[in-house]
């Protein structure tokens, strides 16, 4: 059997578990369980690092940036999802203090 079909069956699977599990999560866990995730992401962009730096091939390079890519973005955007969830639960927030020369109405 071809490896690369090997390879595009084994992505497919993942992908396939990976929207069962994630479609199955209510909605209460979403953000410790994103907080999670964002680690296991640096691991992720860790290892897509590695992969690319030690590219012998220019397919194996283009899909190991690709990899750095999509795996920041994703760490990245989970970081900022995760903080703008965390603020909703944050108490009220304070007014600011007039600053000096400002007439406080």
């Amino acid at each position: 059997m071809d490896e690369s079909i090997v390879w595009l069956t084994f992505f497919v699977l993942s992908v396939f578990v990976g929207v069962e599990v994630v479609s199955k999560v209510s909605s209460t866990l979403h953000t410790p369980l994103m907080s999670g995730a964002n680690a296991i992401h640096g691991i992720i962009l860790v290892g897509a690092v590695i992969v690319a730096g030690t590219a012998d091939s220019t397919g194996t390079l283009i899909v190991g940036l690709a990899a750095v890519l999509l795996a920041t973005v994703n760490m990245v955007g989970g970081f900022v999802v995760t903080d703008r969830m965390l603020e909703m639960f944050g108490g009220p927030k304070r007014p600011r203090k007039a600053e000096a020369g400002e007439d406080a109405a």
